[in-house]
């Protein structure tokens, strides 16, 4: 498999403020500028030739269906991301399948597509998180951090003993894109005060992009066949002086010997050994 680069967006839009519960106008803004940014990221992905991964909410399907319809006749692809954002780990195994069922039926209804990939909000987790994708017919899932450029394969039943070693499951058929916080643009950019702490954000975007370069170039170096998976936010990245690094970004690397593929497209390619 060639050294690949799957560009994801989060697009969250106000389900991630009202998954906090934060519903006044003004963290509400915040997701509406989400949907406001959609067209110019899919404008640069367009003057690129990128095809890219969207990992989108039920809430936000059926908040901008046209934002989401543009995406999917964009030719992108689209995958689940819960159904108002909510933490998988608040959610018993029903109630986390009935929320991936609802965000499914939310993307069919609105975009036709069929969603084969998932994100867990917050790349939250549970023990019956990878049942459930499978039960929902889920190909792959872009969550975990075990790896940095290696898809693997996601693990059911393990165990974490408090009295012996940590006990590994086995591997599923569900295929595991690795994420990293280091790679996501809501870290190093988003502002966020709450009663709890500040989150600081507002880093330049091209110490940050500087960075994501490097990840880059470490993979072609040490694992010239590995994936690596970036994740952006519309309502962040959306951001003029972000959208310039990013553009910046996207052109170095198409100047490298990598391809941009979707999750889905490197899930396949990683079970087919291709």
């Amino acid at each position: 498999m060639p050294a690949t680069i799957c560009l994801t967006f989060d697009f969250d839009a106000i389900s991630l403020w009202q998954a906090r519960g934060q519903t006044t106008p003004g963290p509400v803004s915040r997701g509406e500028f989400g949907a406001h940014a959609v067209p110019r990221i899919l404008r640069t992905l367009r003057e690129r030739g990128i095809t890219a991964t969207f990992f989108v909410p039920g809430h936000t399907v059926d908040t901008y269906p046209a934002q989401c319809a543009m995406i999917a006749e964009a030719g992108h692809e689209i995958a689940l991301h819960g159904y108002v954002h909510e933490p998988v780990s608040t959610l018993d195994r029903d109630a986390e399948l009935a929320a991936g069922e609802r965000a499914r039926a939310s993307i069919r209804r609105v975009t036709g597509y069929e969603p084969r990939g998932n994100r867990t909000p917050s790349w939250d987790f549970t023990s019956s998180t990878v049942e459930v994708l499978l039960e929902l017919g889920i190909e792959y899932d872009s969550s975990l951090m075990a790896t940095d450029y290696a898809p693997y394969y996601a693990r059911r039943g393990d165990v974490a003993d408090p009295d012996g070693p940590y006990r590994f499951g086995e591997p599923t058929s569900l295929v595991e894109l690795p994420v990293s916080w280091s790679l996501d643009d809501y870290p190093h950019f988003e502002y966020l005060r709450t009663d709890s702490g500040i989150l600081p954000g507002l880093r330049d975007p091209r110490a940050v992009f500087g960075n994501f370069l490097d990840d880059v170039d470490y993979m072609l170096r040490e694992e010239p066949g590995g994936v690596c998976v970036l994740t952006f936010h519309p309502q962040v990245i959306g951001r003029g002086h972000r959208m310039l690094a990013l553009e910046r970004f996207l052109d170095a690397c198409l100047e490298r010997p990598l391809v941009f593929r979707t999750c889905l497209e490197a899930a396949r390619a990683f079970r087919d050994g291709a």
